[in-house]
């Protein structure tokens, strides 16, 4: 069997690590936007824009992963297994998610003592929202899953209908055997190609997230935190509980360290907080996965799914935020209404999905069907639901990514070996192919990858 060593790259100096300069980014906006606001705020560009170029390739981020996994399957009823146990998975966890955040609400009562008089609050500002929320119905989103054509589900950019499209042309050309090879060459490149692109835009996340942050602290301010402190304490506490206790028991399960996944993908976690979004990483998080040691096919399946559908942050925030406004209110609930809450949740979570602000729609959705609570009383947390974001998209894509590997193990699709190498920091290439040993490289970590021991074998 040949063999190649490689040298490992040269050291980074601390200022050249990505994560720092987020770091770095993250306090120079914070600063910017407490001590001048309105140069702040005008900040805002930096970070859209660095969110629509992630935007502008993740469609065919997915398409290449998608393709590229299926067409090498020998099982083609493995897709629809996979599917089938990845929504099962979803939804029992994400079940779990509103649980925590009912009873958080519960215990804490972070809504108790505001006395808030629904008459007099401000009606217009949730009414934009309710509006939003009754727009597509349970029916309407699983139709829209099947776009008008093919070319207007790349050109929307919504997840599924592209996965919908991926899943199919991977199909067909499994079923092409040996003529279909030079179209799966043409993809597998084009795969590399994509991740390049991607790579080299994420050398811009320190910007977009000064541009984000900077807005967010200069448009709503620290001080405006103060009278709602307590529920948006008690969300990062559930939140917390959440990704520790449920997810760190279930990647136990899974024979994986929780803390250790979340130092590995340490430069996703600072991207998702600065932003507020957790698009940006969709990409680099699938290439982390697969590089981790998970099946591509697994990766280009559950991942963009679960973006939709294993929405564990917003479960958490919709169940917690429905009880303080019923609480600020002094709105009484009997258990079979807080449970029928939970039960209306579980669908209006997933209609609202790939609306911007669809997180705050959702919840005013299951307000509106759900006419105890009145609907005004979301105008309490308006101004700061900014604020709540950065914890429900980190626990969205940190839940996706313990869902992966979860989903991979399941199915036998996972490299134990690659996976522990991954997370303590190196990655190991015992005899795999050359080339995608090399296209793993030649995609910068700020982990190295090779390290001097580092054999990569080729195939005798």
């Amino acid at each position: 069997m040949a063999s190649l060593q490689s040298s490992p790259p040269g050291p980074k100096r601390w200022y050249q690590i990505l994560y720092v300069q987020v770091l770095i980014a993250i306090a120079l906006a914070i600063a910017l936007g407490h001590f001048w606001p309105p140069i702040a705020v005008d900040m805002k560009p930096l970070g859209d824009v660095f969110i629509k170029l992630i935007k502008m390739v993740i469609t065919l981020v997915i398409f290449c992963t998608v393709v590229s996994g299926i067409a090498g399957m020998n099982d083609l009823k493995k897709v629809g297994r996979v599917g089938g146990k990845a929504l099962v998975y979803f939804e029992v966890v994400s079940t779990i998610a509103l649980v925590i955040g009912l009873v958080a609400a519960n215990v804490v009562r972070p809504g108790a003592g505001f006395n808030a008089n629904p008459a007099t609050l401000d009606v217009g500002a949730v009414q934009a929202y309710a509006g939003k929320a009754g727009e597509q119905s349970i029916t309407e989103f699983l139709v829209n899953i099947v776009p008008n054509t093919v070319i207007d589900a790349f050109a929307k950019g919504d997840i599924l209908p592209v996965v919908l499209i991926s899943v199919l042309f991977g199909y067909a050309l499994s079923h092409l055997g040996e003529r279909g090879k030079p179209v799966r060459d043409v993809i597998d490149a084009g795969s590399r190609l994509v991740f390049g692109v991607i790579n080299a835009i994420m050398r811009l996340a320190p910007i977009g997230a000064f541009g984000a942050m900077a807005f967010t602290v200069g448009k709503y301010g620290v001080a405006s935190l103060g009278p709602l402190l307590t529920l948006i304490g008690t969300f990062y506490l559930a939140s917390f509980v959440f990704v520790i206790g449920v997810l760190g028991l279930i990647a136990w399960w899974a024979k994986f360290n929780i803390f250790k996944f979340l130092y590995y993908i340490k430069e996703e976690i600072l991207v998702v907080i600065s932003t507020s979004s957790s698009d940006p990483v969709l990409p680099s998080l699938m290439e982390k996965l697969e590089r981790a040691g998970c099946a591509r096919s697994i990766v280009g399946l559950v991942v963009p799914t679960g973006y939709v559908f294993n929405t564990d942050g917003t479960a958490i925030y919709m169940s917690l935020a429905a009880l303080f406004v019923a609480q600020a209110t002094n709105t009484n609930l009997t258990f079979a209404q807080e449970l029928s809450i939970l039960a209306v949740a579980m669908f209006t979570s997933k209609g609202a999905s790939g609306v911007t602000g669809a997180s705050f729609i959702a919840l005013v959705g299951t307000l509106a069907v759900v006419p105890t609570i009145p609907v005004a009383g979301m105008a309490l947390i308006l101004g700061i639901d900014r604020f709540m974001s950065e914890a429900r998209a980190l626990v969205n894509m940190i839940g996706n990514g313990v869902a992966t590997i979860v989903m991979a193990r399941w199915e036998g699709d996972l490299d134990q070996d690659r996976l522990e190498a991954a997370l303590s920091g190196t990655a190991i290439f015992a005899t795999g192919d050359l080339e995608d040993a090399a296209y793993s490289v030649a995609i910068p970590n700020e982990t190295p990858t090779i390290s001097a021991q580092t054999v990569v074998g080729s195939k005798p």
